[in-house]
């Protein structure tokens, strides 16, 4: 096997790390790296899911706190009823609650996975589809810099569902699924704290389901497999992914959002004029 292919693949692990959580979309620069190195093809799915899961893993090593703290919430028992307090969610924990809102936030894109996967995927055969959409994420993540409703403390459920909107439209390439998650929610009042981690935490479901299926069809074939390149892209995915999960919950809070809208537009102006 040639060294350009592990040099490939390191380049590209570095770039899905980077890009997973910061709100430039990482399929689309996963894509146009590709696209760059010469080495798109139909086979580039596994390799696609495997960055993906190494991200995940890298958002269970930063965020194992809070995992532990939802994990150990599903587990403990409802509160008393209380006659005073009406409702079934008065008798759920901070945690059963929190473990609640990421369910529902995963409704629609599980209605995505199942009723438009073969669509979703063709997307991705498009040269121009992840420009435009870039284009789309640049446009929302500038709109939170002009539009700024009254913050509210918490997620509510009915947030939980519409940034779960925003998560499942963001399965095309280009379209920044953190940027579109956090946007949504600065959009809709959230505080920007509360925003980064719910939207880091509620993905973790839907890529380890999605990696889970595509996994068990393409172990049909495991002697095709490079394995060495999809370690190196792993390590590298999930190394960088710790690193810029770390930076981006930090930048939400301090940085304008409006900067990143600035390099989308960028990037998409010079995919239109590369591809």
């Amino acid at each position: 096997m040639e060294y350009t292919e592990y040099l490939y693949a390191l380049i590209l692990g570095v770039v899905q790390g980077l890009t997973e959580y910061l709100p430039v979309s990482s399929s689309g620069h996963l894509e146009l790296g590709q696209r760059i190195l010469g080495v798109h093809s139909e086979d580039s799915l596994l390799f696609d899911i495997t960055v993906h899961v190494a991200t995940v893993f890298s958002t269970l090593v930063v965020l194992r706190k809070e995992v532990i703290w939802i994990f150990e919430g599903l587990f403990s028992p409802l509160k008393p009823r209380n006659p005073q307090q009406d409702g079934f969610l008065a008798r759920l924990s901070d945690s059963q609650q929190y473990a609640l809102k990421i369910v529902i936030s995963m409704i629609p894109i599980g209605i995505v996975g199942l009723l438009f996967k073969d669509w979703v995927e063709a997307a991705f055969t498009s040269l121009y589809v992840v420009p435009a959409c870039l284009l789309v994420t640049a446009g929302l993540l500038a709109l939170t810099h002009y539009f700024r409703p009254r913050e509210k403390e918490t997620i509510s459920l009915k947030d939980a569902f519409i940034i779960g909107l925003a998560q499942a439209v963001a399965v095309l390439p280009g379209l920044s699924r953190s940027g579109s998650t956090i946007a949504t929610g600065m959009l809709l009042g959230v505080k920007k704290e509360s925003l980064a981690q719910f939207s880091f935490l509620m993905v973790i479901p839907p890529i380890l389901g999605e990696a889970l299926l595509e996994g068990i069809k393409l172990a049909k074939n495991p002697e095709d497999f490079h394995w060495e390149v999809l370690a190196i892209g792993f390590v590298a995915a999930f190394v960088s992914g710790c690193l810029a999960c770390k930076l981006m919950i930090a930048l939400v809070k301090k940085c304008q959002l409006i900067w990143f809208a600035v390099y989308c537009f960028i990037v998409a102006i010079l995919a239109f004029i590369l591809l």
